[in-house]
């Protein structure tokens, strides 16, 4: 099965492509040539962002899609970054200031529980489906850690030693918020094929 996965993001695309069995083949944005048409986050929710992605990148591509949408929502900033996550601290986006800028905010704060939440949004046969995967965790004081990518170095998941920075891919997608969706997504096509 041929799948769209609206990104340009490598790491997500390695991260999905380590996730999904032979039995699909996704293509990325570069892939089908659309790695320059860009598609607005325009709404106030992770669903409703993944949602439209996916609809519009359908569109464009005529190939069925899926997109995603993530956010690290830590209670302490009532849910913040959330959906602002990848902008954080503005534009252009940078996955540096955006963890400056959260461990500046969370300063001096003893609730340290947070989550990543990810949304993923499959347009299949005219049909939208959505499927979440939620990794409840904490924020550390500091960076740990070199690999992964966005807040991974200040991101402990529940039940782990280590940041997601600290954890190979394979160690990662034992917590992953991205990994509980796309189990939920793979669920559904193998259902459907």
């Amino acid at each position: 099965m041929q799948l769209l996965f609206a990104t340009t993001n490598k790491n997500k695309i390695a991260e999905i492509k380590a996730a999904l069995s032979d039995n699909f083949r996704l293509l990325s944005l570069e892939e089908v040539g659309l790695a320059d048409a860009e598609v607005e986050e325009p709404y106030l929710t992770l669903a409703e962002n993944a949602i439209h992605k996916a609809t519009c990148y359908e569109q464009l591509s005529g190939i069925d899609c899926f997109s995603e949408d993530t956010g690290l929502e830590a209670d302490v900033l009532n849910g913040a970054p959330g959906v602002l996550s990848a902008r954080y601290a503005g534009m252009p986006a940078n996955s540096n200031k955006n963890i400056e800028k959260l461990l500046r905010e969370m300063e001096g704060k003893n609730n340290r529980s947070a989550r990543f939440r990810t949304v993923i949004a499959l347009r299949m046969g005219g049909e939208t489906h959505a499927f979440e995967g939620i990794c409840e965790g904490t924020i550390l004081f500091s960076k740990q850690g070199e690999a992964g990518f966005g807040y991974d170095p200040v991101f402990k998941p529940e039940g782990a030693d280590s940041s997601f920075a600290e954890m190979t891919t394979h160690e990662k997608n034992q917590y992953s918020h991205r990994k509980k969706a796309l189990i939920k997504l793979i669920q559904f096509l193998e259902s459907n094929r």
